[in-house]
């Protein structure tokens, strides 16, 4: 197929393994329902969002079959397919999703195996253009071997199934362990104001050419810690390297320390009693929740799913 409209957005482009892509990119995991779960309110607002993203010049998506799951996937199928050449789509193994909508970890071999079988799939392609070995949980990176996960993954990609290999939510360790196995193209973290420690990773990968893909660029940010960086500007790792050509990010400005901690969390606080509110007859009980839970929600748009 064609490429897709000449890019004209700012930071321009950047090299991904042997591809050129614009240094902004589509995140499409909002695409689907609320938590990550079941489909999109309104199918065809989220079809015209990816064809737009596209229109606009960007040749960058990133997804998961976690996300829906497979409904982010299928959407992308069915408002991209078939493929611009210069469209690149980023897709992750190594987590799966629970009957509560949660994000546990599925790094065994026969899980990757069978995720980049489904990714195959619902995209609707022979080849995956990168695949990122998703690690941690869903407070950060977490210190532990990843040696024969990503040495499953490099087998799949020998035997043509995927083109290139990063890691994402990787500590330094991780990223210099799936090096000694074999090349990688990019390392996907969380880097945004509040959340800082990779510059010395940043710098060491860009003098590699690797490309670093930052994720949740403008969230997670305390709007008091938006207030005092912009009071002291001052250019970042990302801000250093964005001519180059192995990393991709817009520039942002650091800040004053802030009482979150490093993945965004703000601090503990004490415990409060549940407001409670008179019974009729004078006693009190705390105020009942009546909202669904997550696994209600995953229960429904699965049914749902089902009976369509």
């Amino acid at each position: 197929m064609a490429t897709s409209t000449t890019p004209d957005l700012p930071g321009g482009t950047w090299t991904l393994g042997d591809r050129t892509v614009t240094r902004f990119g589509y995140g499409a995991m909002q695409l689907a329902g609320p938590w990550v779960v079941g489909p999109p309110k309104d199918h065809e607002a989220a079809l015209a969002v990816l064809r737009a993203a596209v229109g606009s010049g960007i040749t960058h998506i990133d997804t998961a079959e976690t996300y829906g799951p497979r409904v982010v996937n299928d959407l992308i199928r069915e408002a991209l397919h078939p493929y611009a050449d210069d469209l690149v789509i980023a897709t992750k193994a190594g987590g799966r999703r629970d009957e509560n909508g949660g994000w546990p970890s599925a790094r065994k071999p026969d899980e990757l195996r069978a995720q980049i079988d489904d990714n195959l799939e619902t995209l609707g392609v022979d080849s995956l253009d990168l695949v990122h070995l998703r690690l941690g949980d869903a407070d950060g990176p977490v210190r532990e071997r990843i040696t024969e996960a990503f040495e499953t993954l490099v087998d799949l990609q020998q035997q043509g199934v995927i083109r290139h290999l990063g890691v994402s939510n990787a500590t330094p360790a991780q990223v210099e362990e799936a090096q000694s196995i074999a090349p990688i193209v990019s390392v996907q973290n969380m880097y945004n104001l509040a959340n800082r420690w990779d510059d010395a990773l940043i710098d060491r990968l860009a003098d590699e050419g690797v490309a670093y893909i930052p994720f949740f660029p403008p969230r997670r940010v305390h709007p008091a810690a938006v207030r005092r960086a912009l009071g002291r500007r001052r250019p970042t790792r990302l801000d250093t390297h964005v001519g180059r050509p192995g990393v991709a990010a817009a520039p942002v400005a650091e800040h004053p320390p802030d009482p979150r901690d490093r993945f965004g969390r703000p601090p503990a606080r004490k415990h409060r009693r549940r407001r409670t509110h008179p019974l009729q007859d004078g006693s009190s009980r705390a105020r009942p929740h009546l909202g669904l839970t997550r696994g209600d929600a995953w229960r429904d748009t699965t049914a749902t799913a089902r009976q369509a």
